[in-house]
């Protein structure tokens, strides 16, 4: 696919005196409107076999039980929406745009195969160019308030303790849980965020093997963004290696990886450049951002859409872009309080859209963890473990705020709660024709499985105050699951430290001291119990269950991490 290039030279005419002169930059409004319709033109729809497996679930529930009243919440395909308009760049920004299409054009000349992947990366650039310009220079404006809406999401919206930039001191992008390496002649899995990519590999390889689970060669993770993983990402570097490698076994992967890497350098350029005006006086930038639910969704394509590797039948297809969006959003959902306090632009919730929009999109991440614990959501394709495994990645890390912010005094009932109650979904239609959330009274088994069981049981010797709430959760976990076959003793162990640790200390007097104590045992426990979930015996089914009580299961921490109270932009400078 090509497109106008940014900062594309144009053709001197006969009839002027001048010489040619680089044209502006596309403008972000337009690239904005381009990004919408090159994603609608390449998306695939679901497929029938996907929708066949779908359909097994429902069934399958509905078959524990009589059926009962529902309500539906309608979310819109995002793509669809109306965006908003952009300023345009400043004279910093078409310079980086323009450095930026050099090396673009670069790896297009290359390997045309890619010219899509290009052309996303051109664009969203410009569109991010201009969001971050509009949020500098724009008065912001009042965000709809959650008591407008009466839904039974936003009526459960939490109320956001006051935060400090001392609260963040555990937000690091290297460290617990892989100070063991899972392959260690490989030094960036020291790397958390490296590991849990190679690990979700390594989860989707087993049966369907497309030899990514060692192909470092081709991987993003070698230009992912974060400072504290890599020190500086040299744009010029890139650009030499493309020339340097262009050998017979440089894949159309690694291509993709470079226009990645390209855009990971872009982005921090941008939010580095504007972050330091705001830090010099220049502009004052406030918490949120000027993003709208079409432009957050496409802004965060280009930001994951690589980052595993799939094969290319699967690259567009609407399923997978789901759960690459909504991944972003249940990080969103944890890394909000760092992120209103650093400046980052492209969180969810700090966005210029409804809390009532907001409220859905985290619902779908709940009902897409749902869906992941399903064994129906995972033979339709390759790519399909990587809900799952990014929740309870983020759960043994200690890095993000589940078990911290999440924690408030007092459980609500579980009785008629909507997010208890939220049917499985694989959201496919997020992007694209749009969802419909289902809110239902969830089915449950009536007896446990043998190992589950054993875990209920020990539950209720060590800790029988949690205990109904804790076998009423395994009960509703094997309806979605089926029979568990997991690793007792590890599982039981990451459970009585995170989980349960949690639950009882929201049942006590409130105490940030406990809350703090159980979030950074949370990526001990990780340190010393992740390699269980690479046994290829029982680690998916291990992942499964920790997936549903880290995302799922009452009392929600998840959700509870959804609110921020908006604060100066302060702090520890960008990690991310």
């Amino acid at each position: 696919m090509k497109s106008r290039a940014v900062g594309a030279v144009p053709e001197a005419s006969a009839d002027s005196p001048l010489t040619a002169q680089p044209s502006a930059p596309l403008h972000p409004t337009e690239a904005g409107d381009a990004l919408a319709r090159l994603f609608l033109t390449r998306v695939h729809g679901s497929t029938e076999q996907y929708r066949g497996y779908q359909d097994a679930v429902r069934q399958r529930l509905e078959a524990l039980g009589s059926p009962h009243p529902s309500t539906s919440l309608r979310v819109e395909g995002a793509l669809h929406l109306a965006r908003p308009a952009f300023l345009p760049p400043d004279e910093e920004g078409i310079a980086r745009l323009r450095r930026l299409d050099a090396s673009l054009s670069l790896i297009e000349a290359a390997f045309p195969q890619v010219g899509t992947d290009v052309e996303i990366c051109r664009l969203t650039c410009a569109m991010l160019e201009g969001a971050w310009r509009t949020r500098a220079l724009t008065p912001p404006r009042e965000e709809e308030r959650s008591s407008a809406c009466g839904c039974p999401l936003c009526l459960r919206l939490p109320t956001p303790p006051a935060r400090t930039p001392d609260d963040y001191r555990w937000r690091q992008s290297a460290g617990r849980p892989l100070t063991v390496k899972t392959w260690p002649h490989r030094p960036e899995l020291d790397s958390v965020l490296t590991g849990g990519w190679s690990w979700t590999r390594q989860m989707n390889d087993l049966e369907r093997d497309l030899g990514h689970r060692h192909r470092f060669e081709d991987d993003i993770l070698v230009f992912h963004e974060y400072k504290r993983v890599i020190d500086t990402i040299d744009t010029t570097r890139l650009t030499q290696h493309v020339e340097d490698r262009l050998a017979e076994d440089f894949s159309t992967n690694s291509a993709r990886a470079l226009v990645s890497g390209l855009f990971a350098a872009h982005k921090r350029s941008v939010d580095e450049y504007w972050l330091r005006q705001h830090d010099a006086g220049e502009v004052t930038l406030p918490p949120g951002n000027p993003l709208s639910q079409s432009t957050y969704s496409a802004l965060q394509m280009l930001d994951c859409l690589f980052w595993h590797v799939s094969p290319d039948t699967e690259l567009w297809q609407e399923e997978h872009l789901a759960s690459l969006l909504l991944c972003r959003v249940i990080d969103d959902m944890a890394d909000v309080r760092a992120d209103a306090l650093t400046g980052e632009i492209s969180n969810f919730w700090l966005a210029d859209m409804p809390t009532h929009t907001k409220a859905l999109y985290a619902a779908c991440a709940i009902a897409l963890v749902k869906y992941g614990c399903t064994p129906e959501a995972h033979p339709p394709m390759w790519n399909t473990w990587l809900m799952t495994t990014t929740i309870v990645w983020m759960g043994l890390t200690g890095r993000h705020a589940l078990w911290f912010d999440g924690i408030t005094q007092g459980l609500p009932p579980a009785e008629s709660c909507p997010l208890c109650d939220l049917q499985p979904n694989s959201c496919s239609g997020i992007l694209t024709h749009g969802t419909t959330l289902t809110v239902a009274p969830r089915p449950t088994v009536a007896a446990l499985s043998a190992r589950t069981a054993e875990l209920s049981a020990r539950c209720r010797a060590q800790h029988p105050g949690t205990w109904p709430l804790f076998d009423a959760e395994l009960h509703a976990y094997e309806a979605l699951h089926g029979p568990w076959y997991g690793d007792i003793d590890s599982t039981w162990e990451i459970l009585r430290r995170t989980y349960i640790a949690a639950v009882e200390a929201s049942a006590e007097a409130a105490s940030t001291d406990r809350a703090r104590q159980i979030q950074e045992d949370a990526g001990v426990v990780g340190s010393e119990m992740f390699h269980a979930l690479h046994d290829p015996r029982t680690g998916r089914e291990d992942t499964t269950l920790l997936a549903y009580m880290f995302g799922c299961a009452h009392p929600h921490f998840l959700w509870n991490a959804t609110g921020y109270r908006p604060t100066d932009v302060a702090g520890d400078w960008l990690d991310g």
